[in-house]
Protein backbone atom coordinates (compact mmCIF):
# COMPACT_ATOMS: atom_id res chain seq x y z
CA UNK A 1 0.00 0.00 0.00
CA UNK A 2 1.41 3.37 -1.05
CA UNK A 3 0.75 6.35 1.20
CA UNK A 4 0.08 9.76 -0.37
CA UNK A 5 0.50 13.07 1.47
CA UNK A 6 -1.01 16.26 0.03
CA UNK A 7 0.87 19.40 1.07
CA UNK A 8 -1.94 21.54 -0.37
CA UNK A 9 -5.62 20.85 -0.97
CA UNK A 10 -5.79 18.64 -4.06
CA UNK A 11 -8.91 18.16 -6.18
CA UNK A 12 -11.08 15.33 -4.90
CA UNK A 13 -11.81 14.33 -8.49
CA UNK A 14 -8.12 13.82 -9.05
CA UNK A 15 -7.58 11.92 -5.80
CA UNK A 16 -10.53 9.69 -6.62
CA UNK A 17 -8.45 8.27 -9.48
CA UNK A 18 -6.00 6.69 -7.04
CA UNK A 19 -6.30 2.92 -7.14
CA UNK A 20 -6.87 0.65 -4.14
CA UNK A 21 -3.11 0.41 -3.78
CA UNK A 22 -3.01 3.98 -2.45
CA UNK A 23 -4.21 5.66 0.73
CA UNK A 24 -3.98 9.24 1.98
CA UNK A 25 -1.97 10.27 5.00
CA UNK A 26 -1.46 13.55 6.83
CA UNK A 27 1.97 12.48 8.07
CA UNK A 28 4.50 13.52 5.46
CA UNK A 29 7.25 11.35 7.00
CA UNK A 30 5.12 8.26 6.26
CA UNK A 31 4.46 9.20 2.64
CA UNK A 32 5.63 7.27 -0.39
CA UNK A 33 4.25 10.07 -2.58
CA UNK A 34 3.89 13.82 -2.09
CA UNK A 35 1.31 15.79 -4.08
CA UNK A 36 1.85 19.56 -3.97
CA UNK A 37 0.64 22.77 -5.52
CA UNK A 38 2.22 25.95 -4.10
CA UNK A 39 3.70 24.80 -0.77
CA UNK A 40 7.40 25.66 -0.43
CA UNK A 41 9.37 22.41 -0.13
CA UNK A 42 12.88 23.86 -0.13
CA UNK A 43 13.38 23.63 3.63
CA UNK A 44 11.95 20.11 3.92
CA UNK A 45 13.85 17.01 4.87
CA UNK A 46 12.77 13.92 2.96
CA UNK A 47 12.03 10.49 4.36
CA UNK A 48 13.81 7.43 2.92
CA UNK A 49 10.30 6.14 2.18
CA UNK A 50 9.59 8.91 -0.34
CA UNK A 51 9.47 7.59 -3.90
CA UNK A 52 8.04 10.44 -5.97
CA UNK A 53 6.73 14.02 -5.91
CA UNK A 54 4.08 15.41 -8.25
CA UNK A 55 3.23 19.07 -8.67
CA UNK A 56 -0.38 19.72 -9.66
CA UNK A 57 0.63 22.56 -11.95
CA UNK A 58 3.43 23.52 -14.31
CA UNK A 59 5.82 25.69 -12.31
CA UNK A 60 8.23 23.84 -10.00
CA UNK A 61 10.22 26.68 -8.44
CA UNK A 62 8.77 25.73 -5.03
CA UNK A 63 10.42 22.29 -5.21
CA UNK A 64 14.14 21.49 -4.63
CA UNK A 65 14.64 19.61 -7.89
CA UNK A 66 18.38 19.00 -7.59
CA UNK A 67 18.16 17.78 -4.00
CA UNK A 68 15.42 15.32 -4.89
CA UNK A 69 17.32 14.15 -7.97
CA UNK A 70 20.34 13.40 -5.78
CA UNK A 71 18.07 11.30 -3.59
CA UNK A 72 16.77 9.45 -6.66
CA UNK A 73 13.27 10.89 -6.27
CA UNK A 74 11.61 11.99 -9.52
CA UNK A 75 9.48 15.14 -9.64
CA UNK A 76 6.59 15.34 -12.07
CA UNK A 77 4.58 18.35 -13.20
CA UNK A 78 1.44 18.82 -15.27
CA UNK A 79 2.14 21.23 -18.14
CA UNK A 80 -0.91 22.28 -20.11
CA UNK A 81 -3.46 20.99 -17.61
CA UNK A 82 -4.29 24.52 -16.45
CA UNK A 83 -3.50 26.31 -19.71
CA UNK A 84 -7.07 27.16 -20.64
CA UNK A 85 -7.75 28.70 -17.23
CA UNK A 86 -4.71 30.98 -17.55
CA UNK A 87 -5.60 31.85 -21.14
CA UNK A 88 -9.06 33.00 -20.10
CA UNK A 89 -7.64 35.21 -17.35
CA UNK A 90 -5.18 36.75 -19.82
CA UNK A 91 -8.15 37.74 -21.98
CA UNK A 92 -9.91 39.15 -18.91
CA UNK A 93 -6.76 41.09 -18.04
CA UNK A 94 -6.60 42.68 -21.47
CA UNK A 95 -10.24 43.73 -21.25
CA UNK A 96 -9.78 45.13 -17.74
CA UNK A 97 -6.85 47.18 -19.00
CA UNK A 98 -8.48 48.33 -22.23
CA UNK A 99 -11.44 49.87 -20.44
CA UNK A 100 -11.31 51.05 -16.84
CA UNK A 101 -13.87 48.50 -15.73
CA UNK A 102 -12.46 48.29 -12.21
CA UNK A 103 -12.56 52.07 -11.80
CA UNK A 104 -16.12 52.18 -13.09
CA UNK A 105 -17.28 49.50 -10.67
CA UNK A 106 -15.57 51.28 -7.78
CA UNK A 107 -17.30 54.56 -8.75
CA UNK A 108 -20.71 52.86 -8.71
CA UNK A 109 -20.04 51.34 -5.30
CA UNK A 110 -18.84 54.67 -3.92
CA UNK A 111 -22.09 56.30 -5.10
CA UNK A 112 -24.41 53.43 -4.18
CA UNK A 113 -26.36 55.54 -1.70
CA UNK A 114 -27.13 58.33 -4.18
CA UNK A 115 -30.72 58.13 -5.51
CA UNK A 116 -29.46 59.88 -8.66
CA UNK A 117 -26.70 57.32 -9.23
CA UNK A 118 -28.07 56.21 -12.61
CA UNK A 119 -28.27 59.73 -13.98
CA UNK A 120 -24.88 60.74 -12.62
CA UNK A 121 -23.31 57.56 -14.02
CA UNK A 122 -24.08 58.82 -17.54
CA UNK A 123 -21.79 61.79 -16.92
CA UNK A 124 -19.16 59.89 -14.91
CA UNK A 125 -18.71 57.06 -17.41
CA UNK A 126 -16.51 59.10 -19.76
CA UNK A 127 -13.66 58.73 -17.29
CA UNK A 128 -13.80 54.95 -17.59
CA UNK A 129 -14.56 54.53 -21.31
CA UNK A 130 -11.23 53.29 -22.66
CA UNK A 131 -10.80 51.51 -25.98
CA UNK A 132 -11.23 48.16 -27.71
CA UNK A 133 -8.79 45.31 -28.21
CA UNK A 134 -10.13 44.52 -31.69
CA UNK A 135 -7.50 45.40 -34.29
CA UNK A 136 -4.76 45.92 -31.72
CA UNK A 137 -1.48 43.98 -31.78
CA UNK A 138 -0.66 41.51 -29.01
CA UNK A 139 2.86 40.29 -28.38
CA UNK A 140 3.11 36.80 -26.88
CA UNK A 141 6.43 36.01 -25.23
CA UNK A 142 6.62 32.24 -24.92
CA UNK A 143 4.69 29.93 -27.22
CA UNK A 144 4.23 26.92 -24.97
CA UNK A 145 1.00 25.37 -23.73
CA UNK A 146 -0.48 28.66 -22.51
CA UNK A 147 1.07 31.01 -25.05
CA UNK A 148 -0.25 29.17 -28.07
CA UNK A 149 -3.78 29.14 -26.62
CA UNK A 150 -3.54 32.89 -26.05
CA UNK A 151 -2.49 33.33 -29.69
CA UNK A 152 -5.58 31.53 -30.98
CA UNK A 153 -7.96 33.30 -28.61
CA UNK A 154 -6.58 36.75 -29.36
CA UNK A 155 -6.78 36.20 -33.10
CA UNK A 156 -10.37 34.97 -32.71
CA UNK A 157 -11.15 38.31 -31.04
CA UNK A 158 -9.75 40.21 -34.01
CA UNK A 159 -6.30 41.01 -32.67
CA UNK A 160 -3.06 40.80 -34.60
CA UNK A 161 -0.45 38.68 -32.87
CA UNK A 162 3.34 38.65 -32.83
CA UNK A 163 5.04 35.68 -31.16
CA UNK A 164 8.49 35.21 -29.68
CA UNK A 165 10.08 32.07 -28.33
CA UNK A 166 13.79 31.19 -28.69
CA UNK A 167 12.92 27.49 -28.47
CA UNK A 168 10.35 27.56 -31.27
CA UNK A 169 11.39 27.56 -34.92
CA UNK A 170 9.59 29.74 -37.47
CA UNK A 171 8.10 26.54 -38.90
CA UNK A 172 6.66 25.51 -35.53
CA UNK A 173 5.40 29.05 -34.99
CA UNK A 174 3.57 28.89 -38.32
CA UNK A 175 1.98 25.62 -37.21
CA UNK A 176 0.61 27.39 -34.12
CA UNK A 177 -0.95 30.04 -36.36
CA UNK A 178 -0.16 30.78 -40.01
CA UNK A 179 -1.35 34.37 -39.50
CA UNK A 180 0.78 35.07 -36.43
CA UNK A 181 3.82 37.21 -36.97
CA UNK A 182 6.99 35.63 -35.58
CA UNK A 183 10.22 37.31 -34.53
CA UNK A 184 13.46 36.12 -33.01
CA UNK A 185 14.11 39.66 -31.73
CA UNK A 186 12.37 40.50 -28.45
CA UNK A 187 12.87 44.23 -28.94
CA UNK A 188 11.21 43.99 -32.34
CA UNK A 189 8.16 42.46 -30.68
CA UNK A 190 8.22 45.16 -27.99
CA UNK A 191 8.18 47.96 -30.54
CA UNK A 192 5.31 46.48 -32.56
CA UNK A 193 2.73 45.69 -29.88
CA UNK A 194 -0.06 47.49 -28.06
CA UNK A 195 -0.37 44.65 -25.54
CA UNK A 196 2.33 42.22 -24.43
CA UNK A 197 1.83 39.03 -22.40
CA UNK A 198 4.57 36.78 -21.06
CA UNK A 199 4.40 33.00 -20.66
CA UNK A 200 7.83 31.63 -19.79
CA UNK A 201 9.12 29.63 -16.79
CA UNK A 202 10.84 31.29 -13.85
CA UNK A 203 14.53 30.42 -14.11
CA UNK A 204 17.82 32.15 -13.47
CA UNK A 205 17.99 33.04 -17.17
CA UNK A 206 14.53 34.66 -17.21
CA UNK A 207 14.70 36.53 -13.90
CA UNK A 208 14.15 40.24 -14.53
CA UNK A 209 14.07 39.79 -18.32
CA UNK A 210 11.45 42.54 -18.55
CA UNK A 211 13.84 45.30 -17.60
CA UNK A 212 14.26 49.03 -18.24
CA UNK A 213 16.06 48.39 -21.52
CA UNK A 214 13.27 46.24 -22.95
CA UNK A 215 10.55 48.54 -21.62
CA UNK A 216 12.27 51.47 -23.37
CA UNK A 217 11.83 49.60 -26.67
CA UNK A 218 8.07 49.26 -26.15
CA UNK A 219 5.38 51.50 -27.60
CA UNK A 220 4.31 54.43 -25.48
CA UNK A 221 1.12 53.47 -23.64
CA UNK A 222 1.66 49.72 -23.91
CA UNK A 223 -0.22 47.32 -21.64
CA UNK A 224 1.92 44.57 -20.11
CA UNK A 225 0.41 41.38 -18.69
CA UNK A 226 2.22 38.93 -16.42
CA UNK A 227 0.46 35.67 -15.57
CA UNK A 228 3.69 33.63 -15.35
CA UNK A 229 5.83 34.67 -12.37
CA UNK A 230 6.56 38.01 -10.67
CA UNK A 231 10.32 37.46 -10.86
CA UNK A 232 10.26 37.85 -14.65
CA UNK A 233 9.64 41.59 -14.31
CA UNK A 234 12.01 44.12 -12.79
CA UNK A 235 9.69 45.84 -10.33
CA UNK A 236 11.63 49.11 -10.15
CA UNK A 237 11.72 49.44 -13.93
CA UNK A 238 8.01 48.70 -14.23
CA UNK A 239 7.10 51.17 -11.48
CA UNK A 240 9.06 53.91 -13.23
CA UNK A 241 7.44 53.10 -16.58
CA UNK A 242 3.95 53.24 -15.07
CA UNK A 243 4.73 56.53 -13.34
CA UNK A 244 5.93 58.11 -16.59
CA UNK A 245 3.08 56.69 -18.66
CA UNK A 246 5.41 54.65 -20.87
CA UNK A 247 3.41 51.63 -19.70
CA UNK A 248 -0.29 52.46 -19.42
CA UNK A 249 -1.24 49.42 -17.38
CA UNK A 250 0.55 46.54 -15.74
CA UNK A 251 -1.74 43.56 -15.19
CA UNK A 252 -0.18 40.96 -12.93
CA UNK A 253 -1.39 37.85 -11.14
CA UNK A 254 1.29 38.21 -8.45
CA UNK A 255 0.88 40.53 -5.50
CA UNK A 256 3.96 41.76 -3.69
CA UNK A 257 4.63 44.97 -1.72
CA UNK A 258 6.22 46.70 -4.71
CA UNK A 259 3.51 45.82 -7.22
CA UNK A 260 0.52 46.74 -5.07
CA UNK A 261 1.96 50.24 -4.65
CA UNK A 262 2.42 50.82 -8.38
CA UNK A 263 0.41 53.44 -10.20
CA UNK A 264 -1.99 51.95 -12.78
CA UNK A 265 -1.26 48.37 -11.84
CA UNK A 266 -4.11 45.86 -11.86
CA UNK A 267 -3.07 43.23 -9.33
CA UNK A 268 -4.95 39.92 -9.26
CA UNK A 269 -4.46 37.48 -6.34
CA UNK A 270 -2.87 34.60 -8.29
CA UNK A 271 -6.10 33.35 -9.86
CA UNK A 272 -4.53 32.14 -13.12
CA UNK A 273 -4.95 28.41 -12.57
CA UNK A 274 -7.52 28.69 -9.81
CA UNK A 275 -10.57 27.28 -11.52
CA UNK A 276 -12.37 24.10 -10.56
CA UNK A 277 -11.68 22.64 -13.99
CA UNK A 278 -7.97 23.45 -13.92
CA UNK A 279 -7.51 22.02 -10.44
CA UNK A 280 -9.31 18.83 -11.50
CA UNK A 281 -7.17 18.52 -14.63
CA UNK A 282 -3.90 19.13 -12.79
CA UNK A 283 -4.72 16.68 -10.02
CA UNK A 284 -5.81 14.00 -12.47
CA UNK A 285 -2.60 14.34 -14.49
CA UNK A 286 -0.42 14.35 -11.37
CA UNK A 287 -2.10 11.21 -10.04
CA UNK A 288 -1.70 9.46 -13.39
CA UNK A 289 2.01 10.31 -13.54
CA UNK A 290 2.55 8.92 -10.04
CA UNK A 291 0.66 5.67 -10.65
CA UNK A 292 2.37 5.09 -14.00
CA UNK A 293 5.78 5.63 -12.44
CA UNK A 294 5.20 3.36 -9.45
CA UNK A 295 3.62 0.69 -11.68
CA UNK A 296 6.35 0.38 -14.29
CA UNK A 297 8.87 3.20 -13.95
CA UNK A 298 7.32 5.38 -16.67
CA UNK A 299 8.47 8.99 -16.34
CA UNK A 300 6.13 11.38 -18.15
CA UNK A 301 6.79 15.08 -17.51
CA UNK A 302 9.59 14.30 -15.07
CA UNK A 303 11.43 17.59 -14.56
CA UNK A 304 14.52 16.61 -12.55
CA UNK A 305 15.67 13.24 -13.91
CA UNK A 306 16.06 11.70 -17.34
CA UNK A 307 13.74 8.87 -18.29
Amino acid sequence: MYKVCCLNPISKKGLALLSDEYELTDVVEDADVILVRSADMHSMEFSPKLKAVARAGAGVNNIPLDKLAELGIPVFNTPGANANAVKELVLAGMLLAARDIVGGIEWVRANAGDPEVGKKAEKAKKAFAGGEIFGKTLGVIGLGAIGKLVVGAAEALGMKVVGYDPFVTPEKAAAISPTMGYTADLKELAAACDYITIHVPAMASTKGMIDADLIAAMKDGVVFLNFSRDTLVNDAAMAAALESGKVARYVTDFANPAVVAMKNAIVIPHLGASTEEAEDNCAAMAVKHIMDYLADGTKVHCVNMKG
